[in-house]
């Protein structure tokens, strides 16, 4: 259980050890649940580096695409979640329900636009990533052979990330750990096997890579449903009862989604166009350079969603039960604690400088340069964007999805766009540099958020509006 607020520590900056004890408890297992996830993304970039610089960066550019996706469904789950969390410390058992099916119909939509970019137009779509690189023909070769065969994880995917979700939300944090372990060693296997032809396997290069992806995607669900039918969670209801929707609340959930989707759309569509504007910097070398960075960078960045989750449960959990006093003081906790935490893995980014040579070692040697100046710098960050990531998960917890609709999008749309677009216009500054100045923006961002909070828009007990 969470620690109790005393009149000892009730102004105080920091919670009592035992708070964040608890807090971490559900943190670590999440953040060790995506490492052993981008581990795997690094074995998978560490295995396809050996086929050189052309098949490195064909895998990257159809994973923005994938990229995209999983962020579309990952947003829905967080809208989802806003509520399950809420519904949760209410002990409502229905409005857990209604939020899961919230997630699948939403999520499952998805699938309709990521049939047409994976199938039907993945060459026209992909080519947009690689306007003005110089080895754009090559490269999308290997790109389209590889999105082609990742279609087939989209419904699986998406139906395990809303069970896994919904599990985290309601505290339950282990089980989707073990089954991501179970997924990862399936993938590193059947990469191992198939992206070489090792112990007698076909040699299939990016279409093991992505042969493999799929098996293990396949494998995971088959192990959430199970899960799902023997443990029967609070937010489980029988499968013939799927359409039994409740208006009123299903668009609440909508509206509030809208807000996060809206929000984090505007963030993944900048990102794939500085993405775009990187690769155009010059040949292979840019392209897989800077995607072995970000490879790199995920091995830290398991801090954003073990901090967002963690925030969302507990404050969502306080939120539900009504004591919006203890949801304010535990704010000030963890936007203290996340302060700190940033700093930590700050010097812990820097450390991971030193695995660059292992892992990417059969790269060219401007790859491996980029790749480095990119995740030292991305560690200087981490202070900001794990400070940041709390502001959000504190103001959706309580509903207020307005916050990064109204502050972080239009700060996006309005400056960090057209700034990109100059810089790539009429400057020849290199990748690195350029990101540099994009990111500074974030120091707006996390200042505009500090005075937004304090307004206290997020401080509701949303069951009740419900």
């Amino acid at each position: 259980m969470l620690a109790k607020i005393s009149k000892s520590n009730k102004n105080s900056l920091f919670a009592p050890i035992s708070f964040y004890g608890s807090a971490f408890s559900i943190a670590l297992p999440i953040m060790l649940q995506q490492l052993i996830q981008n581990l795997v993304s690094l074995i998978d970039n560490f295995m396809v580096s050996g086929l050189g610089d052309v098949s490195m960066s064909g895998v990257n550019v159809a994973g923005q695409v994938l990229f995209v996706f999983m962020v579309f469904i990952n947003t829905i789950c967080m809208s989802g979640g806003i509520f399950m969390t809420q519904f949760f410390g209410a002990k409502n058992s229905e409005g857990m329900q209604q939020a899961f099916r919230f997630k699948l119909i939403m999520g499952l939509s998805a699938f309709i636009p990521y049939t047409l970019v994976c199938l039907v137009f993945p060459r026209q779509v992909l080519s947009l990533m690689l306007i003005g690189n110089t080895q754009a023909d090559m490269i999308l070769d290997q790109a389209v052979k590889y999105i082609r065969i990742m279609f087939l994880m989209g419904i699986p995917m998406t139906i395990s990330m809303c069970i896994a979700s919904s599990l985290r939300d309601l505290g339950q944090v282990k089980a989707p750990l073990v089954v991501t372990i179970i997924a990862t060693i399936t993938n590193t296997l059947f990469n191992y096997l198939l992206i070489y032809g090792n112990l007698g396997f076909p040699r299939l290069e990016v279409r093991g890579a992505a042969i493999a992806t799929v098996i293990a995607r396949c494998l995971e669900l088959v192990i959430f449903i199970i899960i799902y039918i023997k443990k029967k969670p609070l937010f489980a209801f029988n499968i013939l009862s799927f359409f039994k929707i409740d208006g009123k609340l299903f668009r609440e959930m909508l509206k509030k989604g809208a807000f996060v989707l809206f929000c984090e759309m505007v963030w993944v569509l900048s990102e794939t166009l500085t993405t775009a504007i990187y690769n155009g910097r010059g040949g292979a070398d840019v392209v897989s350079g800077m995607a072995s960075s970000f490879s790199i960078a995920n091995l830290f960045f398991v801090a954003f969603g073990g901090i967002y989750t963690t925030t969302g449960v507990i404050m969502g959990k306080t939120l539900g039960e009504g004591n919006l006093e203890k949801a304010r003081q535990q704010k000030t906790w963890l936007l203290s604690g996340a302060a700190v935490f940033g700093f930590a893995m700050m010097f812990f980014g820097f450390s991971t400088t030193f695995i660059i040579p292992l892992v990417f070692g059969k790269l060219s040697q401007n790859a491996i340069t980029i790749c480095r100046q990119m995740v030292i710098l991305m560690s200087f960050f981490m202070p900001v964007w794990v400070y940041m990531n709390t502001q959000q998960a504190v103001a959706r917890a309580g509903g207020d999805t307005a916050m990064g609709a109204y502050t972080d999008a239009s700060l996006t749309i309005v400056i960090m766009v057209p700034m990109v677009l100059l810089l790539g216009i009429f400057t020849s500054i290199g990748p690195v540099m350029m990101y540099f100045l994009v990111k500074i923006l974030d120091l707006v961002k996390v200042t505009v958020f500090h005075f937004w909070l304090k307004r206290e828009r997020w401080l509701k007990n949303l069951t009740k509006q419900a």
